[in-house]
């Protein structure tokens, strides 16, 4: 039982130890041929979003719109990606809530 116990506690301080350093991994999600980019950390805090002149278009505010979402997405898919390449290996392949 102690062996379980210590176990666990070496489970969480990895799992910790993982979570702070993906607070220090940035993705990068792009749209339009890079016409929208996001930057997201591996908790999946926006950083910033870089709309090119180009995609600018009063005209067509709808067009620029689903870049942006589009590149969000993109960044979150690769902020999850990354989160899951860090703590699988702590985690053993257990899943996780929110993972």
């Amino acid at each position: 039982m102690k062996d379980l116990q210590k176990m666990a506690r070496e489970m969480q301080a990895n799992l910790e130890k993982a979570q702070r350093e993906l607070a220090d991994v940035t993705v990068e999600g792009t749209a339009g041929g890079g016409a929208v980019t996001v930057v997201m950390t591996g908790q999946q805090e926006i950083r910033s979003v870089t709309i090119s002149k180009d995609a600018v278009d009063p005209d067509d505010v709808e067009t620029l719109q689903d870049l942006v979402l589009a590149a969000v997405k993109d960044a979150l898919d690769k902020s999850r990606q990354a989160a899951a390449e860090r703590l699988g290996g702590v985690t053993g392949g257990l899943k996780l809530p929110g993972m």
